[in-house]
């Protein structure tokens, strides 16, 4: 794997701009959204940001960002706007990872605890957040939520949940809420964040494994990619063919040794596209 930025703490979100050819992703426990141009220079967007698990783009030219709430961050100018506060829902202190589907809705995991706080977990929910802002819990008992993706006729959602060793994966209906879960593949070492390729596959980063691990649309393990670093957070698929595939990790013994990472490797298979954000910013300020 080519190494492309490192000297991070925990690096997360990793999403793909294919306009600007340029690969954003933040760093959780030091704080920042950074993107990383094809030029290999990295530039700070969102800074000092702690916390942020997930990211997308919005068609508004700007970026959602989870942590203590969902934001939107403008990449134009100094808009912003929160569009979901955990203090709106009873017991959350945040939320992980996220994703849209391909009408433009955020499908987001809220956290019922603080993972980096010696708390001990308590499950929290997955939400999803209508284009007109609105928001519903559509499935719960997620202990510590991670990756979300689609299947490529989005019909199939799947979902890491870290702290249980699994791969969830619902069925999605019309109206944008999703029916009741069911594994997909069990995975002990540690699911974080996932990617799906065109052709169904599911792409897990193994938060404990040094590896991505290439699952069937069947939940089959069909391989895995080795990765330098044990910590294997996150992935996304970019460039022009959508074949290069983002790696991104911790640390090798914690996530304060900052030593986190953005690698690059071709694969044999295109990514899915991921469409961007398209929730009602409102007033954004």
């Amino acid at each position: 794997m080519e190494e492309l930025a490192s000297g991070y703490g925990l690096i997360e979100g990793p999403v793909w701009e294919a306009g600007e050819q340029a690969l954003y992703f933040s760093d959780v426990v030091n704080g920042g959204v950074h993107r990383l141009g094809p030029d290999g220079g990295v530039t700070t967007m969102v800074p000092h940001r702690r916390g942020v698990g997930g990211i997308a783009l919005h068609a508004e030219r700007g970026l959602v960002v989870g942590g203590r709430t969902v934001a939107y961050k403008s990449l134009t100018d100094d808009r912003s706007a929160v569009l979901l506060d955990s203090a709106a829902i009873p017991g959350a202190t945040g939320f992980n990872d996220l994703t849209t589907d391909a009408v433009g809705r955020i499908y987001v995991g809220s956290l019922a605890f603080k993972v980096f706080g010696g708390e001990p977990p308590r499950p929290g929910h997955l939400h999803v957040m209508d284009l007109d802002g609105r928001t519903r819990a559509v499935a719960d008992g997620v202990m510590l939520t991670n990756g979300l993706g689609f299947s490529p006729d989005g019909t199939r959602l799947y979902h890491c949940d870290s702290r249980s060793d699994v791969v969830r994966v619902y069925d999605v209906h019309a109206d944008g809420s999703v029916g009741a879960w069911r594994p997909f593949a069990g995975v002990k070492e540690i699911p974080d964040g996932l990617a799906v390729a065109e052709d169904g596959s599911v792409w897990v980063a193994l938060a404990r494994g040094g590896a991505v691990l290439v699952l069937s649309a069947e939940g089959g393990e069909v391989r895995r990619l080795p990765v330098p670093l044990p910590m294997v957070t996150s992935v996304c698929f970019g460039g022009d063919d959508l074949r290069d595939l983002y790696v991104v990790t911790g640390s090798r013994g914690g996530p304060r040794e900052n030593c986190g990472t953005v690698y690059r490797t071709r694969v044999e298979v295109p990514g899915l596209p991921v469409a961007p954000c398209r929730v009602q910013v409102g007033s954004a300020r």
